[in-house]
């Protein structure tokens, strides 16, 4: 495994870990599944320079694009959420109230 793999995958495990552990507030678990998706855009793009393909040069790039409509519906869901309830802690949370 070389370092660069290695560090992909101790970002994406620590984005993990993060979001497993750290359920405190939604702000902290949108930050550790943005964490992961950058780790993951990272480590495909750094597959398609390896390998020298230009067909997959545009996987990256929908990875990106979708990290960042993710990143976007977090935030809004983060507003709705502090606006009717006045808290973003996940424990406050019911989805069985209207």
């Amino acid at each position: 495994m070389t370092p660069t793999q290695f560090a992909s995958a101790t970002a994406f495990l620590l984005g993990l870990t993060g979001l497993a552990f750290n359920r405190a507030h939604l702000l902290s678990a949108l930050l550790c599944l943005e964490g992961m998706m950058l780790s993951l855009f990272l480590a495909l793009s750094l597959w398609t320079a390896e390998l020298s393909v230009t067909s997959f040069s545009a996987s990256p790039m929908l990875l990106l694009a979708f990290s960042a409509c993710e990143a976007s519906a977090g935030l809004a869901l983060l507003v709705a959420t502090a606006r009717t309830h006045g808290t973003d802690r996940l424990q406050n949370l019911n989805l069985l109230q209207c």
